[in-house]
């Protein structure tokens, strides 16, 4: 449970490194604040990757790595070049907004491609991928062909971009591995236009037509990147584990921002996700451990988790508000440095919850968000306040700083389950402006 929760960010730091030590908080409530050395904010300078056990001695779990990181299979040092603060607010808040306007129903067109001269696809809104996001290795086809996913619980469709993208009109973003080609595999078969798997993707959300006999299927996302090409069954191989007939996109006119990487391995609730499809084997069951820098992997593990240790901490999932696709769950409180904050429980009851891998910061209703940062303020008036940035309005200068100390934050979910909020959750560190 406790990486269940993506990042939790609040504040923001600016920092520019002295060597004065600075004045600490006196030690009285330590046990409610972490104290942390402020270097600790920089990123690491490492090119060593520390691998996960978990995933190596599992079958039936995959590395976690992120994208950008010496764990990356993705070599090259643009792929691994990540993007800036601002990039990743900027993309994180389209996602966020793209989330809110599929759960209020708003599928606008968002876009207008063309797969041939002869067809016109409209793809609608769906949930747009963030800059932080975490890859798995999964193997296509027969012979399997190892690409490079996002993995994403806030989608169904899992997708690969496939040759011959980027010709007769239609476009390719780079990517690091070699396209998938489906004519190099034994196993692929397209799916066909009068199959009721066709006749579905309208019902979960996704654009639907025809070329020939063949099934079409787009998807567009909230920050104008999409995928469109042939909706197809081809074999997917989780290490020693392959599954038959997996419902894919085989998209052949991509676009947008998931430069390096091969395409989306979809979480969702639906019933195209990857979970719903291997159900027979992995009871729709799955976990996933997310790396705590991008020096370290972290696993995906699909089926029933044995060995838990007594530290696993659980609370019960809930259908999403409006969405038979997103995984929910009921917060029922917050509290700061030891103290729980007065929140009426309707305030996280009204909207609801979802968990969303491919979203960096997690975001609270309003009046949740400023007993929040009331809370904090107050617990860190002994530090110098400084301008906000883009979506953050509580901000510090740590400069000369050796150490501080940050209150612990932690959050309360249903069926008496709290979860404490690492330090570095609750803080995006970044240096001070023209520096």
């Amino acid at each position: 449970m406790k990486n269940l929760l993506n990042i939790i960010t609040i504040i923001c730091v600016w920092l520019s490194f002295g060597c004065t030590d600075g004045a600490q908080r006196e030690k009285s409530g330590e046990a409610s604040f972490h104290r942390i050395h402020a270097s600790s904010f920089l990123p690491s300078s490492s090119s060593s990757c520390v691998l996960s056990p978990r995933a190596s001695s599992t079958k039936s779990s995959l590395q976690v790595v992120h994208r950008h990181g010496p764990c990356s299979s993705l070599s090259s040092e643009k792929a691994k070049t990540g993007p800036n603060h601002d990039d990743i607010l900027r993309l994180d808040q389209t996602r966020v907004k793209s989330i809110h306007s599929k759960l209020s129903k708003k599928l606008t067109p968002q876009y207008r491609v063309s797969q041939s001269q002869s067809t016109d696809l409209e793809a609608r809104d769906g949930s747009t991928l963030g800059s932080g996001n975490y890859i798995v290795t999964v193997g296509i086809g027969t012979p399997k062909h190892d690409l490079s996913l996002v993995f994403d619980t806030g989608s169904d469709l899992t997708w690969t971009q496939c040759e011959p993208c980027g010709k007769n009109g239609t476009s390719c973003y780079p990517q690091e591995e070699p396209i998938f080609n489906p004519s190099s595999s034994t196993s692929y078969s397209n799916v066909s236009c009068s199959s009721p798997v066709c006749d579905s993707l309208t019902s979960q959300g996704y654009y639907r037509n025809c070329s020939a006999s063949n099934c079409i299927y787009g998807v567009g996302y909230g920050d104008s990147s999409f995928t469109v090409g042939f909706l197809a069954k081809e074999n997917f191989t989780l290490n020693s584990d392959v599954f038959e007939n997996i419902n894919f996109g085989c998209g052949e006119n991509n676009q947008g921002l998931f430069n390096g990487i091969a395409g989306l391995l979809g979480l969702g609730r639906g019933t195209f996700s990857f979970p719903s499809q291997t159900s027979m084997t992995y009871n729709n069951i799955f976990s996933y451990c997310l790396p705590s820098s991008a020096d370290y992997t972290g696993h995906l593990t699909f089926g029933s988790s044995g060995g838990l240790s007594n530290s696993v901490k659980f609370t019960p999932i809930s259908l999403a508000r409006d969405s038979a696709s997103f995984y929910g769950l009921d917060i029922v409180g917050i509290t700061v440095a030891g103290k729980e904050l007065e929140i009426p429980l309707t305030v996280f009851s009204a909207p609801g919850a979802i968990i969303d891998s491919g979203t960096v910061i997690t975001r609270l209703p309003p009046k949740a968000y400023a007993a929040l940062r009331t809370a904090f303020k107050e617990n860190m008036s002994n530090y110098t306040s400084t301008m906000g940035r883009s979506i953050f309005d509580t901000c510090y200068n740590f400069t000369g700083l050796e150490t501080v100390e940050i209150p612990k934050v932690s959050f309360s979910f249903r069926g008496g389950t709290d979860v404490e909020v690492d330090s570095k959750g609750c803080i995006l560190a970044s240096s001070l402006p023209n520096q």
